[in-house]
């Protein structure tokens, strides 16, 4: 076991960051497309938008607007079809086991916060054994506000009993690193996940490639 770490606290985005919803979201939105007569959209051309939620692809998906009239219909018939495929392609990216078994073994706690609803993203972590022992799952319906506001991380601290100085966040978003930053915890930006673009400054985040390099920026911190 690794001694005198300064991290007692691992919090984790979801989507791009422990697993790849991907594929599920975006064959369900190719399903409503498909059924209003649209065309399906190439995966790798809307992969970047899926931490972007549901409202971004319906955006995307459609060629609307919010404020088009049909915008909340199309977006409900999204959500209900994603519900029903939650975790038939999804999978824990490759990495996260060793950065789940290093935080185990490190008597690190984990937990996740997260942008996506409580009904989705609570399946999505049940079905998965590797993430069985995170303590806390903190969603947008427990909060006032989403990322990037640091609320959430806030609260997730808070409900462990772990200062926010002696806390990791780990995302794939610019706003995972604004929010973990407002926080006052320590930030490391996945650039395997969905959204976080290359060759930018993210100041005094850590940054990585691959899962697996989390448990080094974890050691470093």
């Amino acid at each position: 076991m690794l001694k005198n770490l300064n991290t007692k606290l691992v919090l984790f985005d979801l989507d791009g960051t422990l697993v790849d919803t991907a594929p599920d979201f975006v064959t369900s939105l190719n399903n409503i497309l498909i059924k209003h007569g649209r065309n399906a959209l190439d995966f790798d051309h809307v992969r970047s938008f899926v931490s972007e939620g549901s409202a971004k692809f319906t955006e995307i998906g459609f060629k609307i607007n919010q404020k088009d009239p049909n915008f909340q219909m199309y977006r409900t018939e999204f959500l209900e079809e994603y519900k029903k495929n939650l975790i038939n392609e999804s999978k824990i990216f490759n990495g996260i086991d060793l950065v789940i078994k290093f935080i185990k073994e490190s008597n690190i706690i984990f937990g996740i916060v997260t942008n996506k609803p409580y009904d989705y993203a609570l399946p999505v972590v049940n079905y998965f054994g590797e993430l069985s022992d995170s303590k806390i799952l903190i969603c947008p319906d427990h909060l006032k506000e989403s990322k990037p506001s640091p609320e959430g991380i806030l609260l997730a601290c808070e409900k462990v009993g772990i200062n926010p100085s002696h806390t990791v966040y780990v995302g794939d978003h610019p706003n995972d690193l604004i929010a973990g930053k407002r926080a006052g915890t320590k930030t490391i930006g996945c650039l395997y996940g969905y959204s976080l673009p290359k060759d930018q400054d993210y100041g005094d985040s850590i940054i990585v490639d691959n899962a697996s390099q989390i448990v080094d920026a974890i050691k470093n911190i």
